[in-house]
């Protein structure tokens, strides 16, 4: 082994299937965001196509740069972190809700003073809540099965948040939301308190669509019904699946080939929601497959780590952003191939975006943070 590369696996330690799943995606990224820009570079900037392809670049660097940051914090200090995120977490959101900017009727973002980028504060909710879940699942164990100590500490957080993030984001919500039950579900959290929170999240949205009948602008209810009634009578999809599935069926084994994608014209939004469709067009087959794989294989990394982890802090903290992850990708490859309906969610670092793919590569960071520790215990 060459000394770069001895100098390599010295400081990019934890499981290496970890960090390279990272780097394949992000070439996917910068690929297939590159091709997908190019008529929207045409309309806002007068066919300047390196334009988005160097911002995304730029985002793609400071993204590893704050991985390797995160990585390189051991993952217990996340524990001691997890009651401020939390706590920072609820005003952020309510700002948001109240002040935040208004893109396609929906305030879901707070825009970045200076660098021209939008912040989705429900993607650091998501961080927050993840760690304060998996928190209180590895320092309460013992106690799990009391009602208070349950109920308090781990089912309010969780449909607070879900709910104030699902006023504006019924998709994100419903992705956080199950994380958090599959994590308790891993976690050993008794039966009662599982179905208890299934229970309180249904009575919760209910909740919200009644009180969105008589304060109209409360919620997204009208959307919501709208897109769930086009995915329920029409058998084709809408506009935006209509594309997205003629861009797929045009990809058949090999792709019509790098940046030859037609359907990047027609699909509203191909470089973030519909980027996998856009991925299947130009590389065929093998181009959705290897997209596939590499979340399913993060999946099988992660439970590898788990089974190794001697506490249930980083098990349950590894478990929880690998399956926010990957239940992320399915929902915006199941929307590309009309199996749910249309729900604005972006491909985790794949689709274009500036705070999405940070707060992705935060969550691998602090998975390869856990990798790092449980390989230290080897050593």
């Amino acid at each position: 082994m060459s000394s770069l590369a001895k100098s390599l696996r010295s400081e990019l330690r934890g499981d290496t299937a970890i960090w390279l799943i990272a780097i394949v995606l992000a070439l996917v990224s910068l690929l297939a965001v590159y091709s997908s820009t190019g008529s929207m570079a045409f309309r806002v900037k007068g066919g300047n196509t390196e334009f988005f392809l160097m911002k995304h670049m730029m985002i793609i660097a400071a993204s590893f740069f704050i991985m390797y940051i995160m990585y390189k914090i051991p993952y217990e200090n996340y524990k001691k972190w997890a009651p401020f995120f939390l706590a920072i977490t609820v005003p952020m959101l309510v700002y948001t809700l109240w002040q935040g900017e208004d893109i396609n009727d929906a305030r879901r973002w707070i825009a970045v003073p200076f660098i021209d980028l939008t912040f989705q504060t429900s993607d650091f909710a998501k961080l927050a809540l993840i760690t304060y879940v998996a928190s209180s699942i590895g320092s309460k164990q013992e106690y799990i099965e009391d009602f208070n100590t349950a109920f308090r500490s781990i089912l309010v957080p969780i449909l607070f948040i879900c709910g104030l993030i699902a006023l504006a984001d019924l998709s994100s919500a419903i992705i956080l939301f199950s994380t958090c039950f599959i994590m308790m579900f891993v976690g050993r959290v008794h039966w009662k308190f599982l179905a208890l929170l299934v229970f309180s999240g249904i009575v919760l949205f209910a909740i919200l669509i009644i009180i969105s009948q008589f304060v109209p602008d409360f919620s997204r209810v009208d959307t919501w019904t709208s897109r769930l009634q086009e995915f329920v009578t029409n058998a084709d999809g809408g506009y935006q699946v209509q594309q997205s599935k003629i861009a797929i069926a045009s990809g058949e084994w090999i792709g019509v080939g790098p940046g030859n994608s037609s359907q990047r014209n027609l699909l509203p939004s191909p470089f973030a929601d519909f980027i996998y469709a856009i991925i299947t067009e130009e590389y065929g087959l093998m181009g959705a497959l290897i997209i596939i794989c590499m979340f399913v294989w993060l999946f099988i990394r992660t439970t590898v780590l788990v089974t190794k982890s001697e506490k249930a802090f980083g098990a349950m903290l590894a478990v929880g952003f690998t399956v926010c992850l990957t239940i992320q990708a399915f929902v915006n490859i199941a929307v590309s191939v009309h199996m749910v309906p249309v729900t604005g969610v972006t491909m985790p670092l794949v689709s274009m975006g500036g705070t999405s793919f940070i707060f992705a590569s935060m969550m691998i960071g602090i998975i390869l943070s856990v990798s790092r520790h449980i390989e230290s215990l080897g050593d």
